[in-house]
């Protein structure tokens, strides 16, 4: 799998992408922008169970008014999860990252405002989940700060950056910290944030697990983290590629 991951194809593929990406007008690569956005936030969430319609999307994303007001609630729900995307894509523009817990905690705090009850921070989960989506092992609740504080120092050392690589590192963390599972909702959509992150910051596209994968790829949580990083690379190729395609199709050079 290293070997894999370190080899030309996909670094070349990312090259093209990135040439292709600059020389591409705004307006194409905001329209590029708001469509990927909406398949992210899309599939995140069936992973986790729900479906928004391509309308709820898209208005909630433009920030337009409902004009039923029981939908409040879906468009806050998108809201806070494109938030939360714009705030990895700020944070992976840093010549230098830091994947601290404070960062870990805002993330499930702009996903799950309510939680914070007026605190300035979350708080880890305090029991185990009765119904989970997911149905690998997870840490019991006295476990979970250890656990974060020995994920973000692994994370964050020069050694692990300097022998694992990008995609390892992101899958990795993604697979520890869904074994975590450190707050009562939100976790997985946390999980994939920081994977994501991680890939950004080290100039790949964002990985989006398909809605149609879902049974996949909860399977390869329950197996191991090559079952993982499998996926992950998978989605990783297909979004480089779905990508070069979009704008060659336009007609960038």
């Amino acid at each position: 799998m290293v070997q894999q991951l370190q080899g030309d194809s996909l670094e070349s593929r990312v090259a093209r992408l990135h040439e292709l990406q600059k020389a591409a007008p705004t307006q194409l690569s905001d329209e590029f922008m708001q469509a990927l956005d909406m398949s992210w936030i899309y599939h995140d969430s069936a992973l986790e169970g729900v479906a928004y319609r391509e309308d709820e999307l898209r208005a909630a994303i433009l920030e337009d008014v409902p004009e039923d007001a029981s939908l409040l609630p879906v468009y806050d729900e998108i809201r806070n999860h494109k938030s939360a995307i714009d705030t990895i894509r700020r944070l992976a523009k840093k010549k230098r990252l830091n994947v601290s817990l404070d960062v870990i905690k805002d993330l499930y705090a702009q996903l799950a405002p309510e939680e914070l009850e007026g605190r300035a921070s979350p708080t880890y989960r305090r029991d185990v989940p009765l119904h989970k989506l997911y149905f690998h092992e997870i840490a019991p609740p006295e476990k979970i700060s250890y656990r974060m504080r020995n994920l973000v120092q692994w994370m964050n050392a020069a050694e692990t950056k300097r022998a694992t690589h990008a995609v390892r590192l992101a899958s990795k963390a993604h697979y520890q910290l869904l074994h975590i599972y450190p707050f009562p909702r939100q976790s997985g959509k946390v999980a994939r944030l920081v994977l994501n992150l991680v890939l950004l910051h080290n100039g790949y596209p964002p990985v989006v697990i398909h809605a149609t994968e879902r049974q996949q790829y909860y399977d390869a949580l329950r197996q191991s983290e090559d079952a993982i990083a499998q996926i992950v690379t998978r989605a990783l190729e297909a979004a480089v590629e779905s990508t070069i395609r979009f704008f060659e199709m336009q007609g960038v050079r």
